[in-house]
């Protein structure tokens, strides 16, 4: 762990896999740290009209990420979206009726999935299909999908955190 409570990742001789896992969990961390210490009604707070994009809205998205990614592909298993329709992640951003223990416990549920159906793979080059276009991805494929997913996300968090109460740099 980081000082600030984040996975730490390696700076060298980590291989592939452990290096992909340690920044999906930094990032997943980060995502966490964001949203600490803030109330519901401040986890619901919108960026920027017209947007309706709010912290909670990112954790219930990332949620939706983690399930459609590594369980619905990677696992081949027939589950619904949580919040959505088929691949509709928008869903997920209106977070006005949520709160952060809904949010929270799906998306840790989820994460706890991802990492049983990843650490369970063989291999990075282990496959999945894409029921909705046939497409098969690999495990390596969809690790780098939701870290970046993550990532991007995260810089979203950022701007929102520093909205709602000035906090930055976590």
């Amino acid at each position: 762990m980081t000082d600030d409570g984040r996975a730490d990742v390696p700076t060298s001789g980590a291989g592939e896999r452990e290096m992909l896992r340690a920044y999906l969990d930094f990032h997943r961390d980060t995502l966490a740290a964001k949203c600490a210490g803030l109330a519901d009604d401040d986890l619901r707070t919108r960026s920027v009209p017209p947007s309706g994009l709010s912290l909670l809205g990112l954790v219930r998205h990332m949620a939706e990420v983690e399930r459609a990614w590594f369980r619905r592909v990677i696992d081949g298993q027939d589950v619904p979206l949580v919040w959505g329709e088929g691949w509709d992640f928008q869903a997920a951003y209106d977070a006005s009726g949520s709160t952060r223990a809904e949010a929270f416990d799906a998306w840790q549920a989820e994460v706890a999935q991802a990492r049983r159906i990843e650490a369970a793979a063989d291999s990075l080059d282990v496959t999945g299909v894409d029921r909705r276009y046939g497409t098969e991805f690999s495990l390596r494929r969809v690790l780098l999908h939701v870290l970046q997913e993550y990532a991007r996300h995260n810089g979203h968090a950022d701007l929102i955190r520093e909205r709602i109460d000035g906090v930055t740099g976590i």
